[in-house]
């Protein structure tokens, strides 16, 4: 039997192939390496060139490799971009998906783990953010996500494939190992850019929004390194393997950095000041994230063990002077 993750040639699905591969899993990736990137897939994984919504491939792959469980990172995530291409996104991220549920009941997948996002909640939702905090998504990225939440929901209690979706808050850092990590140079990921300007590879860092409603009028995110992200998936895995029903889980800290707290800890590692630019506030951002963890520690167990800002950065910074080399 074998596990397929989609987008596993991506900054998280990269990561969690190597997790499954640590411990003895089989792994089938499926990427169209639009965003990812070849190198970054584990020795010893299967990997297949391909869209998550060609159904056919899908069913077929499933079958060669005995998929037992699927874990669906692939679509596409740039917020302002969305906002800028919605049919784009709503193709991407939902039609793809659809398809991919779709093969999966068909095959008779049993368990099914969604990467979705913490922008599913309405901005007015009381912070630090429970699972139950109402939802009215400001961009077509999350809109497109939690579609797809709905139809998993749908899906399960019409077919029983058992879904769990974990929306994530701001994920960062690499993998302890150096084994991968994020390799887009376009990426829009604050302390991955932050590490570009510590490095030299790009002139400045652009705090988009300097007037929002709080403390610094900065943006504030809960930041979680990659590595807890991850174990999070694995122990999802497991609660289905056992016969856990199908749940929606935050995966988080807890706690709010705003990006001005978070450029003085990158100074704080690096030992210097970053060049800073002011711009405009970015289409479809809200004002703040902060998770309530408290269901997925409840119920899984999930322990952080890498919940420390400078460990975060100079994990991001060391893959990032890999990179430069």
């Amino acid at each position: 039997m074998s596990i397929l993750v989609t987008g596993g040639a991506g900054y998280i699905g990269s990561h969690m192939v190597y997790a499954l591969q640590d411990r003895g899993e089989a792994v089938v990736v499926l990427d169209n390496l639009s965003t990812g990137v070849r190198g970054l897939v584990a020795p010893g994984a299967a990997f297949v060139e391909g869209e998550a919504g060609d159904a056919a491939l899908v069913r077929r792959l499933i079958a060669e490799h005995r998929v037992e469980a699927v874990i669906h990172f692939a679509g596409s995530i740039v917020v302002p971009e969305s906002v800028a291409q919605p049919l784009r996104y709503y193709a991407n991220n939902v039609v793809a998906s659809r398809a991919l549920i779709e093969a999966c009941v068909h095959a008779g997948v049993g368990a099914f783990i969604f990467s979705s996002t913490a922008t599913v909640y309405a901005v007015e939702a009381k912070q630090p953010l429970s699972e139950e905090e109402p939802k009215a998504p400001i961009s077509p990225y999350a809109r497109s996500k939690l579609m797809t939440e709905w139809m998993l929901e749908d899906t399960s209690r019409a077919h029983g494939l058992r879904a769990m979706s974990l929306r994530y808050f701001n994920v960062a850092g690499a993998d302890p190992q150096g084994r991968t990590g994020q390799s887009t140079p376009q990426a829009t990921h604050l302390i991955k850019r932050a590490a570009q300007v510590a490095l030299g590879r790009v002139p400045h860092l652009d705090i988009f929004g300097t007037d929002y409603p709080t403390p610094d009028g900065t943006g504030i995110r809960d930041y979680i390194h990659v590595s807890d992200l991850v174990a999070a998936h694995l122990l999802a895995l497991d609660a289905l393997r056992a016969g856990a029903e199908s749940a929606t889980y935050n995966v988080g800290y807890g706690r709010g950095l705003s990006v001005r707290e978070v450029v003085r800890g990158v100074e704080a590692v690096i030992g210097r000041p970053l060049p800073v630019r002011e711009s405009p506030r970015r289409a479809g951002d809200p004002p703040v994230l902060i998770s309530d963890p408290s269901r997925i520690k409840s119920a899984l167990n999930w322990q952080p063990r890498h919940d420390d800002l400078a460990e975060i950065v100079r994990s991001a910074l060391e893959w990032e002077r890999g990179l430069n080399a």
